[in-house]
């Protein structure tokens, strides 16, 4: 198969899925092209089956918004011309999902009787939560799903959630987020202590993009609180909008000496290979990658139940799950966790056999037999 990939290519699970989506196919013999601003951040691999286009988009003074929507959909009806893609799968309905459905009509239009790509459109969160909870974008959002071939989403929470609010015409079909355990796996890597400073204390960490939703200052929190009971180190790996909020907290609580804000970073195995236990107090997750990419990597995990964590971490196996905001539920089971290490072996050795169920190939599989589906309708 021929196939396009429209996706963010800034931090963020949807990127990674996307990018990791991207590689596996190629590396199965599909030729796959990406369309985004800048490389996706995962596209980190050579391949003849793979193609980056980038969009570049034009500033006019008479608008006061770039125009990327428009550009990206001239791209992918200039390469689905030429290339003859057979799908091209969106990665956010807004505004991927839109961008497509607009260069398919552009072929239609230039090409009469010609066959169009067929449309698949992966919901991954904010697309419903936030954008599409927002009443002046329901119905863009809504046109995006319908008039999609096929639509999927990434948890059963984020499938209940679309239906709840639009109704589709189409059913969403539920392959979740996956990892690639020969490559997330915990590795030795004594350098990264020492080179941190971090001395033999325990390590806990957190991956994100900061926005509000992950809610940093529950991460501060919930450290401080552990903190005051065992030696240990926080470990912040992202940016956004709530950085600054939480260096300032952490200066507050007198905890900073702890606190390492590490920013973004592409390779973070090693990171997760030295870390004892990841804190996500999330109060929304369409799934939770970074969750699972530590469970790969033996770190059981510290989360909220919200959206699609509970659907793969079972709490009291591979972590613990507690209500969002419960600041110091989420210390007392870190610290106990922490402070019993038989404990938290078998914890680490549960998430890692749990991670395997969600292997890269497996679920790259369910998307193969996704495009199948829909080639055979056309």
């Amino acid at each position: 198969m021929k196939i396009g990939i429209l996706c963010h290519h800034t931090y963020g699970g949807s990127g990674a899925i996307a990018a990791e989506l991207g590689k596996a196919l190629a590396a199965k013999g599909h030729v796959v092209h990406f369309f985004s601003q800048a490389a996706p951040f995962r596209l980190n691999t050579y391949s003849r089956n793979l193609h980056y286009h980038e969009v570049e988009v034009i500033h006019y003074p008479l608008f006061e918004c770039p125009l990327y929507s428009l550009a990206l959909a001239s791209k992918v009806a200039e390469v689905a011309h030429y290339e003859k893609l057979d799908v091209v799968h969106a990665h956010y309905a807004i505004p991927h999902a839109l961008s497509a459905m607009l260069a398919r009509q552009m072929l239609e239009d230039k090409c009469a009787g010609t066959k169009c790509f067929r449309l698949v459109t992966t919901l991954h969160g904010t697309d419903i939560t936030v954008v599409g909870a927002d009443r002046g974008m329901a119905d863009v959002v809504r046109l995006a799903i319908n008039k999609s071939d096929g639509v999927t989403s990434v948890s059963e929470y984020l499938r209940e959630e679309t239906i709840r609010m639009f109704n589709p015409l189409r059913d969403v079909a539920v392959i979740p987020n996956f990892v690639d355990t020969s490559f997330f796996r915990r590795l030795p890597a004594p350098d990264i202590r020492e080179q941190l400073g971090l001395g033999s204390g325990k390590i806990l960490i957190h991956i994100s993009n900061f926005r509000p939703v992950k809610c940093i200052g529950d991460v501060v929190r919930v450290f401080y609180e552990v903190s005051r009971k065992i030696d240990a180190s926080l470990l912040l790996v992202g940016d956004g909008p709530e950085r600054s909020e939480a260096e300032t907290l952490s200066r507050t609580l007198g905890i900073s000496e702890k606190v390492r804000f590490l920013g973004k970073l592409d390779d973070i195995v090693p990171l997760l290979s030295i870390s004892d236990l990841m804190l996500m107090p999330s109060n929304a997750e369409s799934f939770g990658l970074a969750a699972l990419e530590a469970m790969a990597c033996g770190v059981p995990v510290i989360a909220t139940m919200a959206g699609g964590f509970p659907e793969f971490i079972v709490s009291g196996e591979h972590g613990f799950l507690l209500e969002p905001g419960d600041v110091d539920g989420m210390a007392a089971r870190a610290y106990e966790l922490l402070a019993d290490r038989e404990q938290w072996g078998g914890f680490s050795e549960a998430c890692v056999r749990q991670a395997k169920r969600y292997e890269t190939a497996l679920l790259v599989e369910q998307y193969e037999a996704f495009y199948s589906r829909l080639l055979a309708q056309a």
